[in-house]
């Protein structure tokens, strides 16, 4: 390698361990949205290793086709050293600043969703299921009174019948109607009390 090619790596490298500092505090901050889930701990904290290695050996070789030595191990480290000394703070303030902007940003869209699309959506289709309601009962009042006007003159009709049968005839009828409320009370009384 070249000084100027070593010196380019040495910058850079640095620069990877400010990077690596600032992304690691990142990192750190939301890990507190998945701490209790161990299995997806673990699996989060190799995969941010793994992509950090990766993006960092990427630079490495497209800084100096890849060559490892001592003094770039080094300064990244120097790099790492310099963001927990002296932007840790700065950072940390300004990570909490951009999440709650973020937070502001999703409510504020949230809210306008709810306003816009959401609220006028459930009014409508409320009133839907309310007109249906009515329609529905309107319509089944109206067959209510419909069978009972149609079958009044049936009823009117049976009872004058019966009026007109002889009494052996209507005595016969009132049995029939009087063992069948016996058996009923019976049933009530010893079949649905069991059940219950």
């Amino acid at each position: 390698m070249t000084l100027s090619t070593q010196f380019l790596t040495l910058l850079t490298m640095i620069l990877s361990g400010f990077y690596l500092g600032v992304i690691q505090e990142t990192f750190r901050r939301f890990t507190i949205y998945w701490k209790g889930r161990l299995f997806l701990t673990y699996f989060l904290e190799i995969f941010f290793w793994m992509t950090q290695a990766g993006i960092l050996f990427y630079i490495l070789y497209q800084v100096n086709q890849g060559e490892l030595r001592v003094y770039i191990v080094l300064a990244c480290l120097l790099g790492f050293s310099v963001y927990q000394a002296l932007a840790k703070p700065a950072y940390k303030k300004l990570l909490e600043y951009v999440i709650q902007v973020f937070k502001m940003i999703y409510r504020g869209i949230e809210r306008l969703i709810n306003l816009l699309l959401i609220s006028p959506l459930r009014w409508i289709l409320l009133t839907f299921y309310r007109m249906i309601k009515t329609i529905l009962f309107g319509v089944f009042k109206t067959m209510a009174w419909l069978c009972l006007f149609l079958f009044t003159p049936f009823r009117w009709a049976g009872k004058g019948i019966f009026q007109l049968c002889p009494s052996s005839v209507q005595n016969f009828f009132l049995h029939i109607a009087g063992f069948y409320s016996k058996m009923k009370n019976i049933i009530d009384k010893y079949v649905f009390k069991k059940e219950d």
